[in-house]
């Protein structure tokens, strides 16, 4: 098990690259793709562990048998604990170890290649923007941003209509008209005022105007189109949106 370690990125903006990748693979694993991956950790299986790549692939498999290994393990055994507990604190307790280990990934590359105080401080900083995947799998980044919204929607003195209530379809399906007029314009602005730090809750990135997203009627979290691989054209035929993993917590016994 090589971890992803195919090669070695040196700079602070190669080792965030590096971390984005590995992330973005585990979020797949436990939110989008994670009917397949509750599959294959079987608890009847020897210990494994969730690895993510920077190609922001995942897989689920044995540690590395060298001792020490190249890059630091992941925790070792998630599939134990499986049937053991609820499904979505099992899934939250596989986000945390991943968070752990991604940390330790990106700080074990910046020791190895010398990074100094300045260096170690603007990676941290760097990845503290992005949320954790915790906070991506159990909604609690989404929570973050609609408390800070209101935050700043009450602090503001300026009044404001509510221009994207227009109708249920178009506040779900049309994230990414473009304005052909002044007025058109001017709801733009408040839309990306509104959701400027909305966050897939696939990858975890947060929303631009010109990408289209899709809400889930189950758990109200947004999504990327490409994440859910939902077309706008698609989106339309559909009544009720059910995202990957509300899918499949209804098809599971």
């Amino acid at each position: 098990m090589d971890g992803g370690a195919q090669y070695n990125p040196r700079t602070v903006e190669e080792v965030f690259r590096d971390f984005k990748g590995r992330r973005a693979g585990m979020i797949k694993a436990l939110t989008t793709e994670v009917e397949e991956f509750y599959q294959q950790c079987d608890p009847e299986k020897e210990n494994l562990c969730l690895y993510g790549f920077p190609s922001e692939q995942w897989e689920v498999n044995l540690p590395a048998e060298e001792v020490p290994p190249e890059l630091p393990e992941p925790a070792l055994g998630i599939n134990f604990a499986r049937d053991g507990m609820q499904e979505k604190d099992w899934l939250s307790l596989v986000a945390v170890h991943s968070d752990a280990w991604l940390l330790s990934v990106a700080f074990y590359f910046g020791a190895r290649f010398g990074f100094d105080k300045a260096d170690r401080k603007r990676l941290f900083n760097m990845i503290n923007d992005l949320p954790t995947i915790f906070e991506v799998v159990t909604g609690t980044a989404k929570k973050q941003v609609k408390e800070k919204s209101s935050i700043t929607n009450n602090s503001s003195s300026k009044s404001k209509s509510n221009p994207k209530k227009v109708s249920e379809s178009q506040t779900k399906f049309t994230k990414a008209v473009q304005p052909k007029e002044e007025e058109e314009e001017g709801l733009e602005e408040e839309d990306e005022e509104e959701h400027g730090e909305t966050l897939c809750g696939a990858c975890g990135e947060n929303y631009a105007s010109d990408e289209f997203w899709i809400c889930c009627d189950i758990c109200e979290k947004w999504f990327h189109g490409k994440c859910v691989k939902i077309t706008p054209a698609r989106a339309e035929h559909i009544k009720q949106y059910k995202c990957p993993s509300c899918s499949n917590k209804r098809a599971r016994p």
